[in-house]
């Protein structure tokens, strides 16, 4: 029997796209305001976004969640942030069904939806839909890019980074970056570069294949860092403070019709205080921060205009649907005042005005974590009240840009409604296919967001979106048929306090106009419809804390374990499972070949140059430990060189049974050779940037040239943390309101 003659070849395909289908390009801003482009009103340069408008369509009714992590769950999964279990940052988990901080299986990605079509789907940027304590080398990976259908990834998974020295994911490995301050490096100019790769890189191999790249940009969230030219550009252009510039945007946006004639500012958010009314010192140092945020916006656009050249030099512009946007409002983290370096006030170590002005031409470079005041937040949201957290305008309408040639018939302003989850309905709307059912065996929920196709070729387009919840931090919010029940919540206090407001967006753009007293009936129908929404959407039970959600989800995911040891070789671990040595006591060991003269270098480092700590031998030979709180050198050094033949080299830090004080020692051989008496150990954050040993990968933590890597042969090195941890607002917690 000839088997072979019997036997016929199969080439099995895989799956194909419709025919014509667009390439998709999503640029996701970070914390930029409402009027933060130039064509929403700012006197920021942004003319690449400003041009893709001019060809497309600007949204003025586009809303989002009032967070990061929030609003990517929204967008890639095209359902709502509880509903998926990203009800919060991906820094928690509560344990509840809507607070995970990873996003459920049942809810597939739009990489996952356009990959089952036929689609490359690649990523560069920030995901933060990961829980951080999954983060490490060890993963696990099914939360991070390539877990959720994206074929190549290169960026960061946490809230934010350092962009001279950032924490960089390629695929499914941590990296170091490729680049230095001093070179000129900015993880900004990286990311374009390798969206630009992943993009021509398909091209050369898969022309007929359409692609989607997300790019999620760190750009404009904290730390605020730029090309010095462009800071001392925005230093003059912003001397007029943040009332004439809010009286200017708003000018602006009616003559453009971002906002209809007629909307009048609300009066300056709760502590902001008159420009005027500011010393001359604060001003100049807010006239910084602004610059430096500004600048990083403007340096993004310049970015963002080689992608763009290089899809029309490619051919690929017109049939590639670009979606430009932000995620949230403009920041209130910065507070009242704004922060040069930030780490230090978040670890207790106050930043007087005085030092922020001695710093003033350090701001936005890669030892600082700048963050500017809350007046030039409320700028950015122009016209709107309060920012990003918040439910109200200033945190959740965002700016909308979207360019298809191929499709939008009429380019201008579209003002029907529209959320971050209406987003992957609207694409697949655009392609022509729908989500599929099972994802890698799994029943998928419910797509919960609403085309809004059709407004790319009629101005005029009535969709079917009617309603949408909001909340965060228990702020609440629902937009029902043009009106929107608003409440802001004080936080620690009872969820049946909340004052709601009620708002006829159709008659009042930016919630000035309060209708809660006259329409008492429309406004308890708007509330019981929260509640609805909030029972069907995975919402409860609410939860108001922010800081106490910090120290709670790493006393979880550390559990017991008080003893680390980290070999000689190790890859790099993430802040959020590296060891917790926060308000405790600890110590520090490493174990090398014995010593001998001209060995340097780096045993134990964790942080950059904004915050961390790093134990090493100095040019020298003596043992150093510098505790770098924000900038503030605690340095303790061995008085003599290291003893040649030392085999174990530590700090021990042991920490005052109240305060934030402790006696840190070095120690050589067992022996104490030197201490430090210090007023300042980490209590709230150590730092963004992760741990290495042997080394110091990013902006030095201390005072030495990195990597600065340990001459000598290091074997290991331990960490023992005691059980005397204390961590402020452990154990508060008001999670349980239900409703009644």
């Amino acid at each position: 029997m000839n088997v072979r003659n019997e036997s016929l070849p199969f080439w099995p395909g895989g799956p194909t796209p419709p025919e014509g289908s667009p390439n998709v390009l999503i640029v996701l801003f970070d914390d930029v305001g409402f009027s933060d482009f130039g064509c929403y009103g700012s006197t920021i340069a942004t003319p690449t976004i400003d041009r893709l408008a001019a060809g497309g369509l600007r949204y003025t009714g586009f809303h989002t969640t009032a967070m990061c992590s929030t609003t990517r769950a929204a967008l890639l999964t095209g359902r709502n942030h509880h509903s998926v279990g990203v009800g919060c940052l991906a820094n928690f988990d509560s344990g509840y069904p809507g607070y995970r901080g990873k996003i459920s299986k049942d809810a597939g990605t739009l990489a996952e939806m356009l990959g089952s079509s036929g689609y490359r789907n690649y990523m560069v940027g920030k995901w933060h839909v990961t829980p951080l304590t999954e983060s490490g080398p060890t993963g696990p990976f099914d939360g991070w890019p390539l877990g959720r259908g994206f074929d190549r990834f290169y960026g960061f998974l946490d809230a934010e980074t350092d962009h001279y020295s950032p924490e960089l994911v390629l695929d499914n490995s941590h990296i170091g970056a490729p680049g230095k301050f001093e070179t000129g490096y900015h993880l900004t100019e990286d990311l374009f570069d390798q969206a630009i790769k992943f993009i021509a890189s398909h091209e050369a191999s898969l022309p007929e294949t359409p692609w989607m790249t997300l790019i999620g940009l760190g750009a404009c969230h904290a730390p605020h860092q730029a090309p010095r030219e462009l800071i001392e550009h925005y230093d003059q252009v912003f001397q007029h403070g943040w009332d004439v510039e809010r009286s200017q945007r708003l000018e602006k946006q009616i003559e453009l019709g971002v906002v209809p004639r007629g909307t009048e500012l609300p009066p300056r958010n709760d502590a902001v205080e008159a420009w005027a009314e500011l010393d001359d010192s604060t001003q100049r140092v807010a006239i910084r921060l602004q610059a430096a945020y500004a600048a990083m916006l403007h340096h993004a656009d310049q970015q963002l205009a080689r992608l763009v050249a290089h899809l029309e030099a490619s051919g690929q512009m017109e049939n590639t649907v670009i979606m430009v946007l932000s995620d949230n409002g403009a920041s209130q983290e910065g507070g009242p005042l704004g922060f040069v370096n930030a780490m230090g006030p978040y670890n207790g170590l106050p930043e007087s005005m005085e030092e922020k002005l001695s710093r003033i031409d350090d701001i936005g470079g890669p030892d600082t974590h700048s963050n500017f005041p809350w007046g030039w937040s409320m700028a950015a949201n122009t016209p709107l009240r309060r920012y990003k957290q918040n439910t109200h305008g200033g945190g959740v309408r965002d700016p909308l840009i979207i360019h298809w040639p191929d499709k939008v018939a009429e380019p201008g302003l579209r003002a029907q409604f529209c959320h971050a989850c209406d987003l992957v309905p609207t694409l697949l709307d655009c392609i022509g296919i729908e989500a599929p059912d099972i994802i890698n065996g799994i029943p998928q929920k419910p797509i919960e967001g609403v085309s809004f196709a059709s407004t790319f070729e009629d101005p005029n387009a009535v969709t079917e979106k009617r309603t949408q919840y909001f909340e965060m931090f228990g702020h609440r919010g629902l937009i029902h048929n043009g009106w929107k029940a608003v409440a802001y919540h004080p936080p620690g206090t009872p969820y049946e306090d909340d004052e709601w407001e009620l708002f006829n967006l159709d008659d009042d753009f930016n919630e000035t106009n309060d209708l809660a007293d006259s329409e008492q009936g429309r406004l308890k129908a708007m509330t019981d419809l929260w509640w609805e929404q909030a029972t069907s959407y995975q919402v409860l039970p609410l939860d108001d804390r922010f800081a106490e959600r910090f120290a709670e989800n790493a006393a979880r995911h550390l559990g017991q374990r008080t003893s680390f040891t980290f070999w000689a070789g190790m890859g790099h671990l993430p802040s959020d499972v590296a060891p917790d040595l926060r308000s405790r006591s600890y110590r520090l060991d490493a174990s090398v070949e014995p010593t001998r003269a001209g060995i340097s270098g780096v045993l134990v480092a964790h942080g950059d140059a904004t915050s961390g700590y790093s134990l090493y031998i100095d040019n020298e030979g003596h043992l150093v430990h510098d505790l770098n709180i924000g900038g503030s050198h605690q340095i303790v050094r061995s008085p003599e060189p290291i003893p040649e033949g030392s085999t174990s080299l530590g700090f021990h830090m042991a920490r005052a049974p109240e305060g934030h004080n402790g006696v840190g020692t070095l120690v050589i051989d067992g022996n104490a050779v030197a201490s430090l008496d210090t007023e300042n150990i980490f209590f709230l954050m150590i730092s963004w940037s992760g741990l290495d040993v042997g080394m110091d990968r990013g902006t030095a933590v201390s005072h030495y040239e990195t990597p600065n890597a340990y001459t000598g042969k290091l074997l290991k090195v331990t960490v023992e943390l005691d059980e005397d941890q204390i961590l402020d607002g452990e154990g508060i917690g008001r999670s349980e309101m239900m409703r009644e």
